[in-house]
């Protein structure tokens, strides 16, 4: 009877010593705050890539209509919405939002937050600089390192489609 007790009891310290080992040392803090999002700028007054902007294209080697959608408000801030249209499947699409701004004839988009999740303010993937080549009444023009973006104007509450 004796051995069943110290068996069990030699047990149960293994069982502690092994959960132990996996349990972390000691808190690791973190030292550098979080980064606040920056502010978005208005943009000037009747600039002319206040608007909802639809491109449908075409890529090599992608099955079906690649959608996007830009939405640029006139307080500096965006919505960026892409969408992969293939015929007989369910539309597959990334939604990012943040801020937007001009730098000469350079759109500068600048994603804060992609399918609702906050990215990473330092990674240089969320900043897509842009040249206007062309924006008035009806369409916009872009030229980035994917090509040229043609792009027609909507309605304001246009919303693309599934």
């Amino acid at each position: 009877m004796r051995f069943v007790r110290l068996s069990n009891m030699a047990a149960g310290v293994a069982a502690l010593a092994l959960l132990s080992a996996c349990a972390p040392t000691r808190q690791t803090a973190s030292t550098a705050a979080p980064k606040a999002p920056p502010a978005c700028v208005a943009a000037t007054p009747g600039d002319a890539l206040v608007g909802n902007w639809l491109s449908v294209t075409a890529q090599k080697g992608v099955a079906g209509a690649l959608r996007t959608l830009y939405t640029l408000k006139p307080d500096g801030t965006m919505m960026y919405v892409e969408q992969v249209k293939r015929p007989r499947s369910p539309s597959q699409g990334l939604e990012e939002s943040g801020c937007w701004s001009r730098e000469g004839k350079t759109l500068v988009l600048r994603t804060l937050q992609s399918n609702g999740v906050p990215v990473n303010l330092e990674d240089p993937i969320y900043t897509n600089r842009v040249q206007v080549l062309r924006a008035d009444a009806s369409q916009l023009l872009l030229q980035g390192g994917q090509g040229t973006i043609r792009a027609k104007r909507m309605s304001p509450g246009y919303r693309l489609p599934f």
